[in-house]
């Protein structure tokens, strides 16, 4: 189908590259969504299609968006995963992206680019709303999204991590929230502002905080506030949970209920949040404010208060610990029929992560197998259509092989199957020891919680018998130790998938430089004839770089609408 000037999509996003200043920094060139970082919020609702196009404006970089949380499914080219499941987009190029928003996605979630460093900046809030009336009920809501600033360039910090010799991006200058923040040695001035988070007293607010750093595994809490009451999961609902603090790591998303305080108890209007980096060489801390939002009356006028500067010392103290917050106790908020039973379990597949060092370069690899951009020399689901490249993966060869296929470097699955992932943390070449927040694109998985050491699916099992465990899509990989062994296990994270959604999707560590550096895999769901169900003749825009499926001032594009496609 031809989007001509008579279509109109529901969203439009433009990506362009240009001088930015965030957190007293300045950079020239910094990629942004329609002139600001983060990008506009976008909401949806459940049950609905959307298209949303998305410009690359750039002269010299090319451009995806990936609609983090969010399966595509039904829009097999609209993932957003360059080298996975689509070409990205050319310079100076438009995309439009199908979302198919089902029943039962209501949530947090967020876009971003998947190219290189890009995400840092070209990242945006995305809510899906419900159908009907939400399960919890609040007054308001806001959005709480974090995200990292580096000294360095994007540029600079890809080309030394890929480098040799190898240049770490150095570690995050500050922690934003919602794109705002403010160095300790710096002074106010714009671009330089810290974040206000606007309440009224005596109401209830749906807190959704967004995971959007790029590095930063964070502890957060309020000033002078009592608990929240979690209950949201990367988008999932789950039964409440009472916390007094908040751990996010890079693409979890969660959502608090937080009730502010009575008006007669209030002795100001301004509160500390606190938010401190975890389980990296040096502690950031960061700030925004809780700002009360009190009218004046005719007869009392209430005084103004001067804006809070960063305070000389913290006033909170947040606890340190990180492993095992909330396993085991992330509950569905429904019934859920649909949990794999133990005894339903096909295959457990082991997923090794670990460090290479040596000849002047740093990868992380997974069975031994890095993962980058380069690798292969074009999409995998278009490699799978044209039938040039690429041998279909082999589940034979993969279950010889601990589940990967030693030929296309990928991990098959079959429709129906139940699958057990475990994803081992090991020690590097030289015994160090890292924590990575895993993310999988398609369907949520169940997560059956972790540990420190070696796996033991039994002792595992009496922890999580009789819980209806909630879905997730970002879960935490610890790490236990700052040196180990080399090579030695040291810490574990176990998923439990029913294979349902045929398609090309990835798994992988959702910190950019370790993704940039290898941290990633694909998995090939599904038989060819479940994955190719699109006649050829109606994707051939799709299965080349800068292929017809890409607009730009002269053409508009040739697309195929998934969305109720059975052909």
């Amino acid at each position: 189908m031809r989007h001509d000037s008579s279509f109109s999509p529901d969203f439009i996003l433009r990506v362009t590259e240009q001088a930015f200043t965030q957190s007293c920094i300045t950079k020239n060139e910094v990629i942004v969504i329609n002139g600001s970082t983060p990008g506009p919020e976008l909401r949806l609702t459940e049950g609905n299609v959307y298209w949303i196009r998305v410009f690359n404006d750039m002269d010299n970089n090319n451009l995806t968006m990936h609609w983090h949380g969010l399966s595509m499914a039904a829009s097999p080219f609209s993932d957003g995963t360059p080298g996975a499941s689509q070409w990205p987009i050319p310079p100076n190029h438009f995309f439009d992206y199908e979302l198919d928003i089902g029943i039962g996605t209501a949530g947090t979630y967020f876009y971003h680019s998947h190219i290189g460093f890009q995400a840092v900046t070209a990242a945006g809030p995305l809510i899906v709303e419900d159908a009907g009336k939400p399960p919890y009920q609040y007054d308001d809501e806001r959005i709480i999204a974090l995200s990292d600033i580096f000294e360095k360039s994007d540029n600079e910090i890809e080309a030394g991590l890929v480098g040799n010799p190898f240049q770490w991006s150095g570690e995050t200058a500050n922690v934003l929230v919602n794109g705002q923040g403010q160095l300790h040695e710096s002074t106010e001035s714009p671009g330089c502002d810290l974040a206000t988070i606007s309440v009224e007293p005596e109401k209830t607010y749906r807190f959704r905080f967004i995971g959007g750093t790029a590095l930063s595994f964070v502890t957060l809490g309020f000033e002078d506030h009592g608990d929240m009451i979690l209950i949201e999961a990367d988008g999932n609902y789950v039964k409440p949970v009472n916390i007094s603090y908040l751990q996010i790591g890079s693409g979890q998303r969660f959502s608090v209920l937080f009730k502010t305080k009575r008006r007669s108890d209030l002795t100001k209007s301004q509160f500390f949040m606190q938010i401190e980096t975890r389980d990296r060489p040096s502690l950031t801390r960061s700030y925004a404010i809780l700002d009360y939002k009190l009218t004046s009356s005719k007869r009392v006028p209430r005084p103004i208060e001067p804006r809070l500067s960063l305070p000389q010392q913290p006033p909170l103290t947040l606890p340190t610990n990180t492993f095992g917050w909330l396993d085991y106790k992330l509950l569905s908020l429904f019934p859920n029929p649909d949990f794999p039973l133990t005894s339903e379990v096909t295959r457990r597949i082991t997923i090794r992560t670990h460090q290479i060092i040596g000849n002047g370069s740093i990868m992380w690899a997974q069975d031994d197998s890095p993962w980058i951009e380069s690798f292969p020399k074009e999409p995998y689901l278009v490699s799978l259509y044209k039938k040039d490249s690429l041998e279909f993966p082999s589940l034979d060869r993969a279950n010889l092989n601990h589940g990967i296929d030693p030929i296309t470097r990928v991990f098959p699955a079959a429709l129906g199957e139940v699958i057990e992932i475990i994803i081992q943390n090991t020690g590097s070449d030289v015994g160090s020891v890292d924590v990575h927040p895993f993310h999988a694109h398609g369907a949520h998985y169940y997560d059956l919680g972790s540990g420190n050491g070696t796996y033991d699916p039994v002792a595992n099992e009496d922890k999580i018998k009789g819980l209806s465990l909630a879905r997730r899509d970002t879960t935490m990989l610890y790490k236990y130790a700052e040196k180990t062994t080399p090579g030695i296990d040291m810490g574990w994270r176990a998923w439990r998938l029913r294979v349902t959604e045929p398609g090309v999707w990835m798994i992988h560590c959702h910190i950019l430089q370790h993704m940039v550096m290898g941290m990633q895999t694909v998995w090939v769901m599904g038989k060819d004839s479940e994955i190719i169900k699109v006649p050829m003749e109606h994707i051939q825009g799709y299965l080349e770089y800068s292929g017809s499926v890409n607009g730009n001032s002269t053409h508009d594009p040739h697309v195929v609408h998934f969305a109720g496609t059975t052909d």
